[in-house]
């Protein structure tokens, strides 16, 4: 196989910690210094808040709702709450997370609206969560395979970075087994018709536009290991890679997460100084005897290599 290697090209920090915030689950805030926002550990590189609407409604003002963040405030606070957030960790990024499970109108998407949004609120950029329900991977019966999704996600990336040029910032988060099918993970367990998403589209040109990537390595079955989806996108993927992790419970899918598979998931990535862990989320409520958002973050913190000067 051959991909090209892309480096970033905006600032995304070495061995990035990135932290998804659930938007819903943020009480009301008279001010940005009263938002969950704020409060989130120092130790997180990368806030991404869900989620925006693709088809998002947005043309300036107070009201919110229509761009599919559900906070209880609106703009103003939004924008004072990242404000005080990149004050008080410099060098930190705010991301809208577009898309997700629930949004998936993408036929309708909006980039102008949500650049507009992005504007508004001082966020850095955006994350694509697109969530195909059948990407429609096939083989070509050699060695690769192709989605007729991928010019859903192509014609994404291109509307999204008209609309939003360097140095804002897009990212975009991948199926756990988006990098499996081809190569040595060619029989990569377990399968799904998300097998080999987004292959294709790291040998496009249209990759180059991407800053950084993340891997929902969750929600998959008991024989699906984490390590290898890294390795996997590592061999397709030049660029910042997060490893991204679930706080309990999976419901079933997977095995709960461990501070004992933390700590082997840290060290499995601990030579690339271009990794990091990424977290889903922040607004999930703890469960008695499993880890919180804040005790994964803690412990990611602890135990990931000092970043070079």
């Amino acid at each position: 196989m051959a991909f090209p290697a892309l480096p970033a090209r905006a600032d995304i920090p070495q061995r990035p910690l990135v932290a998804y915030v659930q938007s819903w689950e943020d009480g009301p805030a008279a001010h940005g210094r009263d938002s969950g926002l704020v409060g989130l550990p120092a130790a997180i590189d990368v806030a991404i808040l869900s989620f925006v609407r693709p088809d998002a409604v947005y043309s300036g003002g107070e009201d919110l709702r229509p761009t599919g963040l559900g906070y209880a405030y609106g703009r103003a606070v939004l924008a004072e709450a990242i404000a005080e957030r990149k004050a008080r960790v410099p060098g930190s990024l705010v991301l809208l997370a577009v898309g997700g499970a629930t949004y998936t109108a993408w036929h309708a998407l909006d980039a102008a609206a949500i650049a507009r949004l992005v504007t508004a609120v001082g966020a850095d950029g955006v994350d694509i969560d697109l969530e195909l329900d059948n990407p429609a991977c096939q083989s070509d019966g050699g060695a690769r395979i192709s989605c007729t999704g991928g010019y859903v996600w192509r014609s994404t990336i291109k509307a999204l970075r008209a609309a939003l040029p360097r140095p804002k910032v897009i990212s975009l988060t991948g199926w756990s087994v988006a990098a499996y099918g081809e190569g040595p993970w060619a029989e990569a367990r377990p399968t799904s018709q998300h097998t080999g998403e987004l292959l294709a589209l790291f040998r496009h040109p249209v990759s180059a536009e991407i800053d950084l990537v993340t891997i929902m390595a969750y929600n998959a079955t008991a024989a699906y290991d984490p390590v290898e989806a890294y390795r996997a996108y590592r061999a397709v993927w030049a660029g910042p890679l997060s490893l991204g992790v679930l706080v309990p419970p999976d419901n079933g899918r997977q095995p709960d997460l461990t501070a004992a598979e933390l700590t082997r998931l840290g060290q499995a990535i601990a030579a690339d100084r271009k990794a990091g862990m990424m977290l889903y989320a922040f607004g999930i409520p703890p469960q008695p005897g499993q880890l919180s958002a804040n005790d994964i973050v803690e412990q990611i913190a602890r135990e990931r290599p000092p970043v070079a000067p």
